[in-house]
């Protein structure tokens, strides 16, 4: 296609274009030409294009060719990107690991439980499970062209620019959009993880010229922190301020900007490379425990499975589309009546009696278990919450919160178990 736009540039000269027949052979690499701007313009076009400006003497023509594609169907182009996009393992066909998929399953439903960490042994699958979330994860409305995934109907969701839109009555163009899914790595910056100012164009123009980071592109969606246990302190501080505010907040040169930044916090990591400041741990919701399995059929049947899906990734996905379908349809339907789901108001007194007798530090602990039963009672199609409800995931939501010394290792789950049936009788 580049071929197309290269006739040679003596023949883009004006001293060439004597006639309209001649400007004519122009015709085929474009949507429309506008006679007055000599400009030529793309309509709906998918891929980059060239911009060059060309001037000769005092000629009144000049041509800048802005994008320069084949025109397509929207919607064929979105299928054309899943398509090219690397395949991952379908989250209906993880064998085993019950703990960790209930855990993402129930965030995914209620983004507020506050996320989940995952500790377990090597080769495990944490990472494969968290990454075949992608598939399952709802559509959500944000404001087009927007790099904060601005929330139109929620102020608190919104950034700066989009909520002086609404102040001043301008309306907003709203498209729909797959929660976001941004893997932080660990040898990140911190500027590339905040975001950063353009100081220069700031001094020279006055304008404050923000590149947004990771964090903003995770806003109402979902972060993901490999080997988050080997993340650097400052790092991890930093996701700390943003995961307690729900704003992220970047000061270079006495220039401050603030952003959104409401995210899912998922982090994975094997405990024999180090133990989670308490700090931290605090931060996530749940906590899901990841052993290795130790059924040989199972193990030969993972293996198979994993065997499968190398060979040929797409006929493997293709063999779950059914599964797959079946649970992001309960996702969904999960998700519309959330709010509709009532716990009592005595089971509550015993979560917040477990918590109490439990000495867990705060009331991230009362919060967290009753929003993750909530979202198991939804998961299930029920308005109401069950003492059965509470008992599946009470150990995930409170035993990472047992941990009064760095040193001390994270408690099973058996410990909050007991004072669970001790207080529910």
């Amino acid at each position: 296609m580049a071929g197309l736009l290269v006739p040679s540039s003596s023949a883009l000269l004006p001293s060439r274009f004597p006639s309209s027949s001649s400007s004519s052979k122009l015709s085929p690499l474009v949507s429309s030409i506008s006679s007055t701007s000599g400009q030529i313009y793309g309509r709906k076009f998918i891929g980059g294009g060239i911009g060059n400006l060309i001037k000769k003497g005092r000629s009144q023509f000049h041509f800048s060719v802005k994008n320069v594609a084949t025109e397509i169907n929207p919607a064929e182009a979105k299928k054309r990107a899943k398509e090219s996009q690397r395949p991952v393992y379908p989250f209906a066909a993880i064998v085993g690991q019950d703990e960790m998929k209930l855990c993402l399953l129930l965030n995914v439903i209620d983004p507020k439980i506050g996320g989940v960490m995952i500790m377990g042994d090597r080769g495990t699958g944490k990472s494969t499970t968290v990454r075949s979330l992608v598939d399952l994860l709802p559509e959500i409305k944000v404001v087009a062209g927007d790099p904060f995934n601005s929330d139109p109907e929620d102020p608190e969701s919104m950034g700066v620019e989009v909520r002086e839109s609404v102040l001043n009555g301008e309306e907003l163009e709203i498209v729909t959009t797959k929660i976001n899914m941004v893997d932080l790595p660990l040898g990140a910056t911190e500027d590339r993880v905040c975001g950063t100012i353009d100081i220069e164009k700031a001094l020279t123009e006055g304008v404050k010229a923000f590149e947004p980071g990771l964090l903003a592109k995770a806003n109402r969606g979902i972060l993901y922190v490999d080997e988050v246990n080997l993340l650097d302190d400052h790092l991890v501080d930093v996701l700390l301020d943003s995961a307690a505010s729900g704003w992220n907040t970047v000061e270079r040169e006495g220039i401050s900007i603030s952003h959104p930044a409401r995210f899912i916090l998922i982090g994975s990591g094997n405990p024999e490379e180090g133990e989670l400041r308490p700090q931290l741990l605090d931060r996530f919701g749940m906590h899901a425990q990841v052993g290795t399995v130790r059924d040989a059929e199972l193990r030969v049947k993972i293996v198979e499975e994993r065997a499968r899906f190398d060979q040929n990734p797409k006929e493997f996905r293709t063999t779950y589309n059914v599964d797959q379908d079946k649970l992001q349809e309960q996702i969904t339907a999960a998700r519309k009546i959330l709010s509709s789901v009532k716990v009592d108001r005595d089971l509550c007194v015993k979560i917040s009696k477990v918590c109490a007798e439990l000495n867990v530090d705060g009331l991230r602990g009362d919060i967290v278990t009753n929003r993750a039963a909530r979202a198991l009672a939804a998961l299930k199609g029920r308005d109401q919450v069950t003492p059965e409800d509470i008992a599946t995931v009470i150990p995930n939501c409170l035993r990472h919160r047992l941990r009064k010394d760095p040193l001390e290792s994270i408690d099973s789950g058996l410990l909050v178990i007991e004072k669970f049936y001790e207080v529910f009788g």
